[in-house]
């Protein structure tokens, strides 16, 4: 006879990590950074190699209170986990009851609609407008009385999108009161935009905003998880009650304190990203791929472009090239920034494509 297991569970799939590439190959397909951590970082860890026989603090005192410094918000509203992620199961976990709705774009995280099936929840997908961007007139039009969160990744993971400062206030406002905002910011390290928007300034600014940061992209921590959410009080207590115990370990939470530190050093880094994918941006669109132009640490190209490339097919012709990408069969294929070498070989693999191309008149 074999064990009951929930029957909602076919409906959601292993998450899928990035494609893992042969020795010597470029891995892009994770959005990491391709940079190995700071010295300051590595003697962090090793220093609380001795005491790893202990439980973590559970309050991860010394993290909160060195964000709530930087970012100026109470250390109460700061919530930690295994990455933003978890964080982001969390909030599902504390407001949505089975059969509620929780909302977002798609594409969008592939983890979104997983999670809130998890939780017993129900995921709006609203599609994406044309230009690969959060179509918010179509998630406002959207909203039902089943609707308790609305996740808005800004910028956009897979396609690299922003929704500009004057529309996501706009949006906000417009969200009833009693249905929290989740701005996602995993990327907002990499976002160039020349005005922004702040998800921390519209957490001052609105009672139903949370939001959400990393350390795995850009400070370089994705293998020891940790990320964090600002949220209003009575949000950050009920996530409390929900994240798992001891969920952030000490090693993780040695490292970030030691990365906040350093923030001045990792700028540079950061800068170096976002030069290389200003890099691939261009190669791309010379080949005529169409991509998108991104502010993460990544660059999207649609299924559908000038030169006739499929995602399956650009991924295959990149693998050719030492590179590996994550690719959306009939969707797209995401190509993460990763630093000159790695980039280097993605401009080569896509050479012939470009050498295909009609000469501009």
């Amino acid at each position: 006879m074999q064990v009951h297991l929930r029957q909602s569970l076919t409906h959601v799939p292993p998450y899928r990590q990035g494609k893992q590439p042969l020795p010597g190959a470029s891995k892009l397909s994770s959005n990491e950074s391709p940079h190995p951590p700071l010295p300051a970082v590595v003697e962090a860890v090793a220093q609380q190699l001795g005491t790893i026989h202990r439980y973590p603090d559970i309050a991860a005192v010394p993290v909160r209170s060195l964000l709530a410094e930087r970012l100026g918000v109470e250390a109460e509203s700061i919530t930690l986990g295994a990455g933003s992620v978890e964080v982001a199961a969390q909030l599902i976990h504390a407001t949505t009851e089975p059969g509620d709705e929780v909302m977002f774009a798609w594409r969008s995280f592939e983890a979104y609609p997983s999670l809130v099936r998890i939780a017993g929840a129900v995921p709006v997908e609203v599609p994406l407008d044309d230009n690969a961007a959060h179509d918010l007139d179509a998630m406002l039009a959207a909203i039902t009385p089943r609707t308790r969160l609305i996740f808005i990744c800004n910028p956009n993971n897979p396609t690299g999108t922003v929704v500009a400062a004057e529309a996501l206030e706009a949006f906000i406002s417009a969200v009833p009161h009693n249905l929290l905002v989740v701005v996602d910011e995993a990327y907002v390290h990499f976002d160039r935009t020349p005005s922004r928007a702040d998800g921390i300034q519209l957490f001052h600014r609105h009672p139903h905003v949370a939001v959400l940061h990393t350390f795995s992209k850009a400070y370089g921590l994705a293998g020891l998880r940790i990320g964090y959410a600002v949220s209003p009080p009575a949000v950050a207590e009920a996530l409390r009650k929900v994240a798992v115990p001891f969920g952030v370990s000490s090693l993780a939470q040695a490292a970030a304190v030691a990365s906040l530190q350093a923030e001045d050093e990792l700028a540079v880094r950061i800068e170096e990203v976002v030069t290389e994918r200003g890099r691939m941006f261009d190669a791309l669109q010379a080949a005529g791929l169409n991509p998108v132009e991104s502010q993460a640490n990544f660059v999207w190209v649609p299924d559908q472009n000038a030169a006739g490339v499929t995602a399956v097919s650009l991924g295959e012709l990149l693998e050719s090239g030492k590179v590996v990408a994550r690719v959306f069969p009939g969707e797209g294929i995401r190509i993460s920034s990763g630093d000159a070498t790695d980039v280097g070989r993605v401009v080569a693999a896509i050479s012939t494509i470009a050498a295909a191309q009609p000469a501009a008149v």
